[in-house]
């Protein structure tokens, strides 16, 4: 969330103003920083973020005829994670026809799994179609999102000096978006090449070079491969072991895109086939028994594609299949079998002028190191600086001090009409993140007319809907592999899985298909004054505990304890 950003000015189909505000004129709280004579813009919707979740929420406002918004980004272009991740081998782990979206698919991918520069085409295309650039502000970022408890509006403050007044706010730059550099002593003082795999620099010509690559994650199974051939040495430094899956490397023939293109139905077709392939693969994650079959076969792949048997066992996880995101690879163990690469399990202790000095004091000497560290997943992290302050002084900073926590990962309470994509437990690690975020796009505009509809100025999460979905959460996570002991990016540093949606997807979409108006209090501002206003309509305890279903009390209690446990950390 943190380092998106707004700029020049998007004209287009906004509502135009009669003339500039200022803050005096909109009843924005005085004892705000930004001063009496600063300008203002004021919007309906401002949106953070143009990445897939972005320009989702975009089109969907539009075809909802809400025109009035503004996409805030951060970088000179769109494309989020697409738009940075460009190192070798880049490409999608999600089908290329289930990594779209399901009102604009396309019929031309060139393989069953896309690489980078087709997906950010894509993302490009989708832009141009829907003409979203007028409403795009690029290159400057958003230091601070306040809530106006006066006016009922979000006050967006970007490091320019720009301010926005937008009634609602969704915040959709996703988690991967802030690289993630690791604290070794010593990096800073490297006379070599340093970059980190999202800021690769295709200057930097790596034939001959002798280069490290930090971590075995996502990125690094990917580029490892590609710059193997063409380096003097290759050192691979492992922390822990990932499981990786065999990848359907087919391209789609001339005849199949043709099919795709004249019978529309068809793509139809093929995208839901894909997209129960995908939910299958949930079934060894739910129960793990199954999943040690698959670690059976696994192996089996792991011993026939590498010859070394010390390399086998150095490269087999010891941890539950899908603990940690399975990844998909048919080139990453067959790289480890060049005279060039060397597989490193020692720990590092530090970083030289020269190169890399792991625990046991031998030293690497390199031209190059490659940090494939990922990214900062965790918001607590990531938005430590930013400023985001709801009702009555509430900040995530203090509220998410232990975790993250929404409800459904997209509302919060106390952020009255604030609207999260890809928040807490939404998350995925068997299938499209694209479909989860459609589900979440439609919920918040459901959201949105609702305020219109009650005459309200604001719509606010209860604490106790909050509470109740934690719990489901915690219960239906429980006796997965996701809890099987394992550490990973789905997790806070103390162990609470934050990230992971730990159902099937269609659950997920059947659950925020409509919005439950007893879990949200819709509020009146009270106008210029400052107070807090008032709550209407928000509905009765009877009626919350009948909207919820059965198992809200449990849901209720698992949630409870929960945040018990989470307090005593």
């Amino acid at each position: 969330m943190v380092g998106v950003g707004v700029g020049q000015h998007h004209g287009g189909t906004r509502r135009q103003a009669a003339a500039p505000l200022n803050l005096e004129q909109t009843g924005a709280d005085m004892s705000d920083p930004i001063t009496p004579s600063t300008t203002v813009r004021e919007v309906e919707v401002a949106i953070a973020g143009a990445g897939f979740g972005g320009l989702c929420m975009a089109i969907q406002l539009q075809k909802n005829g809400i025109h009035d918004f503004v996409i805030l980004e951060k970088a000179k272009e769109v494309g989020g994670a697409w738009r940075d991740n460009h190192y070798p081998g880049a490409a999608c782990d999600v089908q290329s026809h289930m990594y779209s979206f399901s009102f604009e698919t396309k019929a031309d991918w060139s393989k069953r799994y896309a690489p980078w520069h087709e997906i950010q085409q894509y993302i490009l295309d989708t832009v141009k179609k829907h003409n979203l650039r007028p409403h795009i502000h690029f290159n400057q970022e958003v230091v601070s999102a306040v809530f106006n408890e006066g006016t009922g509006r979000w006050v967006i403050k970007t490091a320019g000096g720009e301010t926005l007044m937008a009634r609602h706010w969704v915040l959709a730059s996703g988690p991967l978006h802030v690289p993630a550099i690791p604290d070794i002593p010593g990096l800073s003082g490297f006379k070599g090449k340093v970059m980190h795999s999202a800021q690769w620099d295709h200057g930097y010509d790596l034939q001959g070079k002798r280069v490290a690559s930090l971590g075995t994650g996502g990125s690094a199974i990917q580029y490892v491969p590609e710059i193997a051939p063409s380096v003097k040495q290759l050192h691979v430094f492992q922390r822990t072991p990932a499981w990786v899956i065999p990848r359907d490397e087919r391209s789609y023939s001339a005849f199949r895109k043709w099919t795709f293109k004249a019978l529309p139905f068809t793509r139809t077709l093929h995208r839901w086939r894909c997209y129960w392939t995908n939910e299958s693969r949930l079934w060894p994650i739910l129960n793990p028994w199954m999943a040690k079959i698959g670690e059976a076969a696994l192996k089996k792949f792991i011993s026939y594609q590498v010859k070394d048997p010390a390399l086998v066992k150095k490269l087999t996880p010891d941890y539950t299949l899908g603990c940690k995101r399975i990844l998909i690879s048919n080139k990453w163990y067959p790289a480890f079998n060049r005279a060039n690469v060397e597989l490193v399990t020692e720990a590092v202790r530090e970083i030289t002028p020269d190169g890399i000095v792991t625990k046991d004091g031998k030293e690497r000497k390199l031209d190059c190191i490659i940090l494939g560290t990922g990214f900062v997943v965790d918001p607590r992290i990531y938005m430590k600086s930013f400023e985001l302050r709801g009702l009555r002084g509430h900040t995530v900073q203090e509220d998410w001090k232990v975790s993250p926590t929404s409800y459904y990962g997209i509302t919060t309470a106390n952020y009255p009409n604030m609207y999260q994509l890809v928040g807490p437990h939404t998350g995925l690690g068997h299938n499209s993140i694209v479909f989860m975020i459609e589900a979440q796009v439609n919920y918040i505009i459901e959201c949105m007319k609702l305020v219109k509809q009650k005459g309200a100025d604001y719509i606010d999460v209860k604490p106790e809907a909050m509470t109740r979905f934690l719990g489901e959460m915690t219960q239906a996570l429980q006796g997965t592999v996701w809890s099987s002991g394992c550490k990973s990016w789905y997790q806070t540093a103390d162990g609470i899985n934050f990230a992971i949606w730990p159902k099937s997807t269609w659950r997920y979409w059947l659950e925020t298909r409509k919005v439950n108006e007893a879990d949200y209090v819709f509020g009146k501002c009270a106008g210029l004054t400052g107070s807090t206003g008032k709550a209407f309509g928000s509905g009765s305890g009877a009626g919350q505990a009948q909207g919820a279903g059965a198992g809200t009390s449990v849901g209720a209690r698992a949630g409870e304890q929960a945040m018990a446990r989470m307090a005593q950390r």
